[in-house]
């Protein structure tokens, strides 16, 4: 298993939602160590504390607003150094409390060992009244043995 560098830069963002303070979030599974909260913090970079699932194959993240909130731009960082795969994200916002969702964004990328271990994605998507944001993830379009990973999720 490779063990990559920590980062503990810190984000000055103005405009940065506090989402912890300001919502529930949760994910479909933690592992011991890596609970979901550790995304919203402070440490950010290659080599930063992360969420990790505790079972394979696809995974949800919810973020569940305690009023209605306007978000304008998100930021995603995934560090993969162990496995060689392709990731599928999809990023929704719902406005009806969670009962319907609008897809904002879906992406796949490509993780490698020898090659690219960091992918940071930074989408404008301009939405108000959001009540819950969804990510979901599919740590692997090929294999379903996969652990999905998230590094840090940074709602503007």
């Amino acid at each position: 298993m490779t063990t990559c560098p920590l980062n503990t830069s810190t984000s000055d963002a103005p405009r940065k939602i506090p989402v912890l303070s300001l919502a529930t979030v949760q994910a479909s599974s933690e592992a011991v160590g890596h609970p979901i909260s550790l995304v919203f913090g402070e440490a950010y970079g290659p080599g930063a504390f992360h969420w990790r699932a505790a079972e394979r194959g696809d995974q949800t993240v919810t973020v569940a607003f305690y009023q209605p909130a306007m978000i304008d731009r998100v930021i995603m960082d995934i560090e993969e150094c162990d496995e060689t795969r392709t990731q599928e994200v999809q990023l929704a916002s719902s406005k009806d409390g969670g009962v319907t969702y609008r897809e904002l964004v879906r992406q796949e990328f490509n993780f490698s060992p020898d090659g690219t271990t960091w992918e940071h994605e930074d989408w404008a998507v301009r939405q108000d009244q959001v009540t819950h944001l969804r990510l979901v993830i599919k740590p692997d379009k090929r294999r379903t043995d996969v652990f999905a990973t998230l590094t840090s999720l940074v709602l503007f």
